[in-house]
């Protein structure tokens, strides 16, 4: 088909202002965040609704056109941008982006799957109620992206992934039905639960078009401490007290590096070094309640002085303010940002059961050092449930790192084995995308070969975001 009757039949399908073929207007869809992989597509198709997804699916299906369904293009494992020798259509959610409702007597929210996390935030916020989804991204990043690749986030410890948080969704089959299971029920057990079948799946069996999340209590009263640690070891004894202290109201537990404060401070504007004496690892902790008992500055304040006593930690500073907890926030949240100005990372999203979270970094540390001398270390992440972004930046005054690039495979199989070996993942919180297909299919052999036989009696044709998860048929 030549290129004036694809744009007319799309155009009849969806509208002149929902396709888009101009390179200047398409050329922010075709290319991943971190900018490892740039693609060509046919044009972007950007519908406005759950049954121009549907007839646009059922004419990718016919023509056998391939799909790639993308959000806000946040993710980091290369799984919403065109690539392959297929033609692609790119189809963006952008135009679905409303928060269809809030229902306070259900505690849900119900929206498009092109909705903003926080615009999502912002209306249950709005009604006193809070999602309790946060992730760095979360100013870009679409629900359905996130839906699609399970995020996880700084409130993990406490409400878990997005998996966690969803009670129904529509989806839009790889032959264009409309699978409806967007509901509000938190009892339902009539047969398979079929939205976990879509939750994690990168938009390779299906493409989300709305979702029913579940939303808590907006928290009253919080404290936000930054923490200096004594020695690495001692972030166990600090989550034990906090979790003995704060039992269900610990919200956030994140562990990072001095180099971590280094980058946010030196690339992004408004961060500041909140501590007078420089440690080599510090922990990010909030703690919150949606009552008004107990008083969480005090609790804090007595984990602070046991912790300082006991040379668990040598310095700390507490938000007395919104706006302060707020700054507290971006050394952590701002992580991804610093480091892709620095320069290039080779990004290890991993998770160990906690007790061997001390020993992956140190271990991981030292494979790095055996690899790639002059490379940096920047660990941080969620310590409250494993999962640790093991990222290797560039070395310093070398921010193309010609020789950590070439590295790149070599390393991440290192880092991948010493994961698995503890007991634990490769792949965490940001999905397989193209660039773990790999590591799935060495590791998890079995459920490797049973989700690609899903694939297949799904979406035969292989036109839902072909090369995703799986090596393309």
């Amino acid at each position: 088909m030549d290129g004036d009757a694809l744009v007319a039949e799309l155009q009849a399908i969806l509208g002149t202002a929902g396709v888009l073929t101009e390179p200047a207007a398409t050329a922010p869809y075709l290319e991943d965040w971190r900018g490892l992989a740039r693609g060509t597509a046919l044009a972007v198709a950007r519908p406005a609704d759950t049954a121009e997804v549907a007839e646009l699916v059922r004419w990718c299906a016919r023509t056998g056109t391939a799909v790639v369904p993308q959000g806000g293009v946040t993710g980091l494992v290369n799984a919403s941008a065109p690539h392959g020798p297929r033609a692609m259509l790119v189809l963006s959610l952008d135009r679905m982006n409303r928060v269809l409702e809030v229902d306070p007597v259900n505690s849900t929210l119900t929206a498009e799957a092109g909705c903003i996390l926080q615009e999502a935030q912002r209306a249950a916020a709005d009604s006193g109620l809070r999602l309790p989804l946060r992730i760095g991204a979360e100013g870009s990043a679409r629900l359905g992206g996130v839906l699609a690749t399970n995020a996880g986030g700084n409130l993990t410890i406490r409400y878990g992934n997005t998996r966690e948080l969803c009670l129904g969704l529509e989806v839009v089959l790889p032959d264009g039905r409309v699978l409806d299971e967007l509901k509000l029920l938190r009892k339902d057990n009539t047969g398979y639960d079929l939205k976990h079948l879509f939750i994690g799946a990168e938009g390779t069996l299906g493409v989300v078009t709305r979702a029913t999340l579940k939303l808590v209590p907006a928290p009253t009263q919080s404290a936000t401490v930054v923490l200096a640690l004594s020695e690495l070891d001692g972030v166990f004894d600090l989550l034990g007290r906090f979790r003995r202290e704060a039992g269900d109201h610990l919200s956030v537990f994140e562990l990072m590096p001095r180099i971590l404060f280094d980058l946010v401070g030196r690339h992004l504007p408004g961060a500041r070094d909140p501590l007078a004496a420089r440690a080599d690892w510090y922990v990010l902790v909030e703690v919150e309640t949606a009552q008004h008992r107990p008083d969480l500055q005090a609790l804090v304040g007595d984990v602070l002085a046991s912790a300082l006593e006991d040379e668990v930690i040598t310095d700390g500073v507490v938000a007395q303010s919104e706006a302060q907890a707020a700054e507290l926030r971006k050394l952590r949240e701002q992580a991804s940002e610093a480091q892709k100005v620095e320069g290039y990372s080779a990004k290890h999203d991993v998770a160990v059961p906690v007790d061997r979270l001390v020993d992956f970094i140190r271990a991981g540390t030292a494979a790095v050092a055996d690899t790639v001398a002059d490379a940096r270390v920047v660990a941080f992440g969620h310590v409250g449930d494993g999962n640790v972004h093991f990222n290797v930046q560039s070395p310093a005054g070398d921010p193309d790192a010609a020789a950590l690039r070439a590295a790149t495979p070599a390393l991440a199989e290192r880092v991948h084995d010493l994961a698995v070996a503890m007991g634990g993942t490769f792949s965490a919180e940001h999905g397989v995308g193209r660039i773990k297909r790999a590591a799935f299919a060495r590791h998890r052999p079995l459920k490797h070969d049973l989700g690609r036989a899903l694939k297949r009696w799904l979406d035969p044709d292989d036109i839902m975001n072909p090369g995703v998860v799986f090596e393309p048929d």
